[in-house]
């Protein structure tokens, strides 16, 4: 008989390889342990642990729902037991915590791993003084930015203890969830840690359109939307609804390109779990509606053979005023949420011709599923 294949769980310090083995043998998962580096020319520098491949799904449940050690130990468990993952950056706001709900959920009916991720701050660089200036600030300096990290800590705490004490009532389907802190600026290391870490989606809250038009440009959902291909979810702190389960009619505006066609595709895979029915909407500005309607005749025609079981009206909007008559149409016919195409631009053009995602966002209270074509 075959010996069963053995997969590296952990690397751990012998005293937290201890406690884990004892978790795991609990839950009557055999573990193996062995030292690593322990050899007459390097001193040991933990004990790897070991379990049976076919434990591994169970193994990371257990891990992952316990949060073993410290939810921030990102490095400690490197394996892929291949489930989709969801990423949601945070601020500690009333909006993250709709964003969380939410995001939970669909991982409940995903089937996938959530990753919470705060950004913060350091004001305290390296000073530019000469040197023996610098020693007498450097002192004060490392003591303040201790205490940015303990507060950094000591938030994100507090929102597992909410998150934890949401699911042990029930208000947050219980799935597996870890944490990770980073410094710097926060759409710049939200969009750097989404390329490592590769999630199917990217769920942030958002205060809606009471945001002030001063943080149009500074807005980091705005800038993430710019600057990542993975698909984003915006919850504006206003939304209605706290699960996709909740959403009757979601509307996917296109300009008949074929990015939107790969857009829709990749919104239909992770909408699936819900029966959801959809409007194909295109927004014309111009007068040459005769090619437009064309355009849309064939668009029924493709989606009609690609989705035959999908519930898909469409609607052809004519209009000099695109945000006032996309607005007057999301309110009549109750769309719960807005899905749309967006494309990689410069800095400039983001600045000086935004883009209407970034438009909606500070416009509207409307939810948006916003995908890179």
């Amino acid at each position: 008989m075959e010996a069963e294949k053995l997969v590296t769980l952990a690397i751990h310090t012998p005293q937290k390889a201890k406690i884990l083995e004892a978790v795991l043998e609990k839950e009557h998962i055999t573990v193996y342990t062995s030292p690593v580096g322990n050899d007459e020319l390097t001193e040991m520098k933990g004990i790897r642990i070991r379990i049976r491949e076919a434990d591994l799904p169970r193994a990371l449940s257990v891990v992952e729902s316990r949060h073993l050690f410290s939810y921030d130990e990102e490095e400690t468990y490197r394996v892929d037991d291949g489930r989709p993952r969801i990423l949601i950056p945070v601020d500690f706001s009333d909006y993250s915590i709709k964003a969380c709900r939410i995001a939970f959920n669909m991982a409940r009916d995903l089937n996938a791993k959530v990753k919470i991720l705060h950004v913060y701050f350091n004001p305290y660089y390296p000073t530019a003084l000469p040197i023996a200036d610098a020693f007498a600030y450097q002192g004060k300096e490392e003591k303040e930015f201790q205490n940015i990290i303990n507060k950094v800590k000591n938030d994100i705490q507090k929102l597992c203890n909410i998150i934890d004490e949401k699911i042990a009532s029930g208000e947050f389907p219980s799935v597996n969830y870890s944490y990770v802190l980073r410094e710097g600026l926060p759409e710049e290391e939200i969009v750097g840690f989404a390329k490592e870490y590769k999630p199917a989606v990217i769920i942030m809250g958002t205060r809606g359109k009471d945001q002030k038009d001063a943080d149009l440009i500074g807005s980091v959902t705005a800038e993430v939307i710019e600057m990542t291909k993975i698909p984003i979810v915006t919850v504006p702190q206003d939304a209605h609804f706290t699960d996709l389960k909740e959403i009757k009619h979601v509307s996917f505006l296109t300009n008949f390109s074929e990015r939107d066609l790969m857009s829709f595709s990749q919104l239909t895979t992770l909408l699936a779990p819900y029966d959801v029915p959809y409007t194909i909407v295109h927004i014309n500005e111009k007068k040459s509606g005769t090619w437009t309607e064309i355009k849309l005749e064939g668009i029924k025609a493709y989606f009609s053979k690609q989705y035959p079981t999908l519930k898909i009206d469409y609607q052809l909007i004519n209009t000099n005023d695109m945000l006032k008559s996309l607005d007057e149409y999301v309110q009549e016919d109750h769309v719960d949420m807005l899905a749309l195409t967006t494309s990689k631009r410069n800095v400039f053009a983001r600045m000086f011709s935004p883009s209407i995602p970034r438009k909606m966002l500070f416009h509207s209270d409307t939810p948006m599923f916003v995908l890179r074509g």
